[in-house]
């Protein structure tokens, strides 16, 4: 199922952001050549990034929620959890 993920980083995350984005980057590639993230991108205010932005394609929760344990902007603390969102979206083909 395809969805949309909203992740907006916690107060003063921006250093953690940046230490652990290439740990992130590669998460992303890896699932996006799965074809499990269909897109992915920063989040920005002000030309610095905030958070992030996903659209994925996972099969159940139980994908969703093991992407989310081992995501380093989840176990680096980066990302603020409270403001999470994970929303149902049906995206237009590519073809």
């Amino acid at each position: 199922m395809q969805y949309l993920v909203i992740a907006y980083d916690n107060e003063g995350a921006l250093e953690k952001r940046i230490e652990v984005r290439d740990a992130h980057v590669e998460g992303t590639r890896k699932l996006m050549a799965e074809g499990k993230i269909i897109d992915a991108g920063a989040l920005t205010e002000e030309d610095q990034m905030v958070g992030s932005t996903l659209f994925v394609d996972f099969e159940n929760d139980d994908e969703i929620n093991n992407w989310l344990e081992n995501e380093p902007y989840v176990v680096n603390g980066v990302w603020n959890m409270d403001e999470f969102q994970i929303v149902p979206v049906k995206l237009l083909p590519k073809n």
